[in-house]
């Protein structure tokens, strides 16, 4: 097949994606595909071949890129782009993706896991991995997501509000909102915009530091458990995984990014009793059905000390690099990297053709 891996744009995950992508696509021409790597910004500007030859490059156009220990500098991306446009779709991306018979999202956060980019490629009529337009989007408002599950019953999420905030109700909050709690961005990723206050000054600081995000958010209780985190494949629940802070950090941008010292251990398969997997796994089910994912997701849970999992939040594209958690999941039940990115791709198409989706081609 001709596949179109759309990576890199113009969100706070712009570095995890250029390495998600970038690895699915070389995964994917070792399986035989002729697949190309396509920023979603910076589209194809460098590119002065006909859109088709893309396809038919030794490379796939892929480039060495790494997950830096710092946020992307967006202000220097956008300057960079030679394309003029206001707009957050790179030249000729659109049309690259036309040509293709199957899209693989390997975006994350904003314009790849919030519906938008779901929906352009439903009106240009092409295949594309994972959830549809309005359930990606209801995902990746937190708020949205727990309203929906909480309506359906059957899955536990930790008392919460929604916020939305400007500089001069900084200190009214800080007085009335309670402590420890968690506090997050309403659409943010890969731990960033997410503060674990526990004192009146930490969630000062904490609401003016996540300002650079947006002004909504959510303000959890904090639960304090295990933090777990639960891939589901094809609605089912793959080995639950447990996620360990290096000492006296969180689960932040470098720890979950990092290898060493700095990094998060992952235990895979985690360390369960039989019924606290049974348990995770049937909450993260519980959530892809509840919010009518498809293909596959990443639930994230904190398991307390009475057993239940109280759920956090889900990622409908969660990081595809080869040492991302869904691969490591994924290699437990037998399923090789490569094995991995051609099923999501085979499942994706199989919607389509069997209509399980928003739309079919004819």
């Amino acid at each position: 097949m001709k596949i179109v891996v759309l990576g890199g744009g113009i969100s706070t995950e712009r570095h995890v994606a250029l390495v998600t992508a970038t690895s699915v696509c070389k995964a994917l021409r070792r399986m035989g595909h002729q697949a190309v790597f396509v920023d979603l910004f910076l589209g194809m500007e460098e590119y002065d071949k006909p859109l088709e030859q893309a396809f038919r490059e030794p490379d796939g156009l892929c480039g060495n890129v790494a997950i830096e220990k710092t946020e992307p500098d967006l202000k220097s991306v956008w300057e960079g782009r030679q394309y003029q446009s206001s707009g957050h779709l790179g030249k000729g991306v659109a049309e690259i993706c036309a040509l293709a018979d199957c899209v693989f999202l390997g975006l994350h956060g904003k314009d790849g896991e919030d519906g938008k980019i779901q929906a352009l490629l439903e009106l240009i009529g092409v295949p594309y991995t994972g959830s549809g337009p309005l359930a990606s989007a209801i995902s990746m408002d937190k708020a949205m997501a727990k309203r929906v599950l909480e309506s359906g019953g059957g899955v536990l999420t930790p008392a919460w509000r929604e916020i939305a905030y400007c500089t001069s109700d900084i200190p009214y909050l800080t007085e009335t909102l309670p402590v420890p709690c968690a506090v997050k961005i309403i659409d943010g990723g890969s731990s960033i915009g997410v503060e674990l206050p526990d004192t009146e000054e930490e969630l000062r600081s904490a609401l003016e530091h996540i300002l650079r995000y947006g002004n909504r958010i959510i303000v959890e209780e904090k639960i304090i458990g295990r933090e777990l985190t639960v891939p589901v494949l094809d609605g089912h629940a793959l080995s639950p995984i447990e996620i360990v802070p290096p000492p006296g950090k969180g689960f932040d941008y470098v720890a979950k990014y990092q290898s060493g010292k700095e990094g998060a251990l992952e235990i895979c398969p985690a360390d369960l009793t039989e019924e606290q997997d049974e348990t995770l796994r049937r909450a993260a089910e519980a959530v892809y059905r509840g919010l009518n994912l498809k293909v596959y997701c990443r639930a994230d849970f904190i398991l307390d000390k009475d057993g239940k999992a109280w759920f956090l939040e889900v990622n409908t594209l969660p990081g595809m690099t080869p040492n991302s958690l869904i691969p490591k999941a994924a290699k437990v039940e037998g399923l090789s990297y490569d094995e991995l990115c051609e099923k999501i791709v085979q499942l994706s198409v199989r919607e389509v053709r069997d209509g399980f989706g928003l739309f079919t081609n004819s």
